[in-house]
């Protein structure tokens, strides 16, 4: 049987995903995106997240494009149509993250090192669950934002490690929505429900925090009076593949200090 040698990855954690299956070098192109190495930064780019250039992916001639998520959708759809083969991953809690990463193991024939990365993965954060809070308190109530205009909570796997480390997402009934425009929140619902910690962490744009706190209303958010507003970057929390552990990382350092006045 023979497994796909010319892989081009649209979705950024893919990428990611096959150098730490010691399989970067079957990768021809990636998303602008793709960033996590200076070997995956090397190679040569194929377009934004939302906008690959369908033409510039033909001419590596793939066998096959791993895309993600719905806003792929017409990229996955148009390489059909020009007859490459897709693997069009669709991840919106954590369970969806393993299982990404099982499929792409599987489909370049690399099951078992996949099975192992995962393994390690889930091994990790479950040495994070395990530290105690930082301080005695009843979980923070969180709202993270993956978006400003119009305002976006958290994708699944977000809220699911912000429960992890021990905070409570005021948008965890949104955590299985299957699109972005599924989690659009308005500000007001925001003040109303009174967050103490704010995290910021807009797909591919630096968070402005400053911002944040001078909307109107926002003043009164415990998580502004109180200084507890804060960026994480991007691709350690919005990318449904291994750097999502350092992300949670992130999340665990700031939520455990809910309590205390320091920052993290």
């Amino acid at each position: 049987m023979s497994y796909p040698q010319r892989v081009v990855c649209l979705a950024a954690e893919a990428a990611d995903i096959l150098e730490r299956l010691h399989a970067l070098d079957r990768v021809v192109a990636v998303s602008v995106f793709a960033r996590h190495s200076e070997a995956i930064r090397s190679l040569p780019k194929v377009g934004g997240f939302a906008t690959p250039d369908l033409a510039r992916v033909v001419e590596f001639e793939p066998d096959l494009v791993i895309t993600t998520s719905d806003v792929q959708a017409d990229a996955a759809a148009g390489l059909v149509r020009r007859g490459i083969p897709v693997l069009a991953l669709a991840p919106s809690r954590l369970a969806h993250v393993w299982q990404g990463i099982r499929m792409i193991g599987g489909v370049l024939g690399l099951a078992e090192a996949a099975e192992t990365l995962v393994a390690d993965l889930q091994a990790e954060l479950s040495r994070l669950r395990a530290e105690p809070p930082h301080s005695p308190v009843p979980p923070p109530r969180v709202y993270f934002e993956e978006w400003f205009e119009p305002l976006i909570s958290g994708v699944g796997w977000v809220s699911d490690l912000i429960t992890w480390v021990g905070g409570c997402d005021i948008f965890a009934e949104l955590a299985a929505a299957p699109t972005a425009q599924a989690r659009v929140v308005s500000a007001d619902e925001v003040i109303r429900r009174a967050p103490q910690i704010v995290i910021a962490s807009w797909c591919g744009r630096a968070v402005n925090l400053e911002a944040i706190k001078s909307r109107p209303g926002w003043s009164t958010l415990p998580a502004v009076q109180d200084g507890r507003v804060y960026e994480v970057p991007s691709d350690l929390v919005l990318q449904a593949g291994p750097t999502l552990l350092e992300g949670a990382r992130r999340l665990s350092a700031i939520i455990r200090y809910a309590g205390e006045g320091d920052t993290p």
